[in-house]
């Protein structure tokens, strides 16, 4: 046991290093989102997060939207703790049988207009989980979605800048 304390101790950290800092870019992409979420709705955009059943790959990402680094909430993207306040539920992993009704039940609860958008590949088409017995699979197949974002799992700025695809098209 003192010989793996020691080797803990004495060993460097095995971490990443960080993105490489490209505000200027991030900022334009939180200012596109903001300004056109202000046109479209006349408000922020509000989210509620719905995970599915995924491998939390996809949350990680999602997560790191509201850390010091991205800080989406300068920009008027706002995380909501309830599907009635919400106008976007964003929905990761494959639906599996244990969470379709919950999944059924916050659409249900979204107020109208309401949309859907699919992160991450398991939410697109099941990915690796979708021949397992516990998956119904896609989240199309439980309820309607308007925009799919691809990537296992996609990064922020991915995210960004699908969020800002999906509030330019909406009506």
């Amino acid at each position: 046991m003192q010989k793996f304390l020691l080797q803990g101790l004495l060993r460097s950290a095995l971490t990443e290093q960080a993105p490489t800092p490209d505000a200027t870019s991030m900022a334009e992409l939180g200012y596109t989102l903001e300004r056109t979420a202000r046109q479209k709705l006349g408000r922020s955009l509000s989210i509620r997060e719905v995970d599915a059943g995924s491998c939390n790959g996809c949350e990680l990402e999602i997560h790191a939207l509201n850390n010091a680094y991205y800080d989406v909430e300068r920009f008027g993207l706002r995380f909501v703790a309830s599907p009635r306040h919400a106008d976007v539920l964003l929905v990761t992993g494959p639906v599996t049988k244990n969470m379709r009704e919950a999944l059924e039940r916050t659409y249900a609860a979204t107020p109208d207009p309401k949309w859907v958008i699919a992160v991450g590949d398991c939410a697109f088409d099941g990915g690796v989980f979708c021949e397992s017995y516990a998956c119904i699979g896609a989240v199309a197949k439980v309820v309607p979605v308007d925009l799919h974002i691809r990537g296992c799992p996609p990064d922020p700025t991915t995210l960004l800048k699908g969020l800002i695809a999906f509030v330019e098209t909406m009506s």
